[in-house]
């Protein structure tokens, strides 16, 4: 159970290779006395792989930390992995509809000959999004959640392991549409960044305050819309900046290509310090 909104992880969490339609799934099972255990079964094999992730009895204090540190501890190890690969890895959040995969795949075509661009991409349910990105010729793999409601440290290193992606390159995980919980977990990235578009509404960072707090980046989505919406950028920049001080701005159209040179140029400077 999510200890930030109460959504179960239950359900069957499903990594798919869309280029072979192989997939490897993970579920839980309740015991009498609390207890949580996890499954793995691929396509191929069954794999039982018991991981205790909290018990009933705990109080929700004890549990959330536990679920973090565990959390923590294996996202330290995926950012040990980037590190040594000289991988720019990504963490883009936002809620539904921001215009996450639109950017995503208009940022790979517009780059794909000066970086290596692969994705991991995060859903409740479908490969939609993910066969979005296979068309522009990315390497993309496609977790399903189920339930869940972010992705966490152990699905990224998982998928990675499905990915494989190569030496010197940029790894953009695109996390599940959420403004609450995705913020909590940290995957072992470089960065996190939160998409906002003009069509939700200029008080998002003081209305979900912990996203905006933590992340690195704000990128500010569909800014050809301006004209046909009552959206106020510079409000909405203020109280961004007032949750986070530090947060980098970058107004953008992934259909116009308005703005996009100064996201292309962040991304491209910041693989080079990553490849130091």
């Amino acid at each position: 159970m999510c200890v930030t909104c109460g959504c179960s992880d239950d359900g069957e969490i499903k990594i798919t290779t869309l280029e072979t339609d192989e997939f490897e799934h993970h579920h839980t099972h309740t015991l009498s006395d609390g207890t949580v255990i996890t499954h793995s079964h691929s396509h191929d094999t069954h794999i039982e792989a018991p991981q205790i992730h909290a018990k009933i009895h705990n109080t929700t204090i004890s549990l959330e930390q536990d679920i973090l540190a565990k959390n923590n501890l294996l996202a330290a190890q995926n950012r040990g992995w980037f590190k040594g690969r000289n991988i720019l890895a990504l963490n883009l959040m936002s809620s539904p509809g921001a215009g996450k995969t639109t950017l995503l795949t208009q940022t790979i075509n517009d780059l794909k000959n000066q970086l290596s661009i692969s994705v991991i991409e995060g859903d409740q349910e479908t490969a939609n999004d993910a066969k979005k990105i296979k068309e522009t010729g990315s390497k993309v793999i496609q977790i399903n959640t189920g339930t869940g409601c972010h992705l966490d440290a152990s699905m990224i290193e998982r998928g990675l392991q499905q990915l494989n992606p190569p030496l010197n390159s940029v790894v953009m995980i695109e996390n599940v549409g959420n403004l609450v919980c995705p913020a909590l977990f940290d995957l072992g990235e470089l960065a996190k960044v939160v998409i906002l578009s003009v069509t939700e509404g200029e008080d998002k960072p003081i209305k979900y305050p912990h996203i905006f707090r933590a992340s690195n980046i704000m990128i500010l989505t569909k800014i050809d819309l301006l004209p046909y919406v009552d959206f106020d950028v510079q409000k909405c920049i203020d109280y961004a900046k007032e949750i986070n001080p530090k947060i980098q701005i970058f107004q953008v159209s992934a259909t116009t290509g308005t703005g996009l040179e100064k996201w292309y140029a962040w991304l491209i400077e910041n693989l080079k310090i990553c490849q130091r």
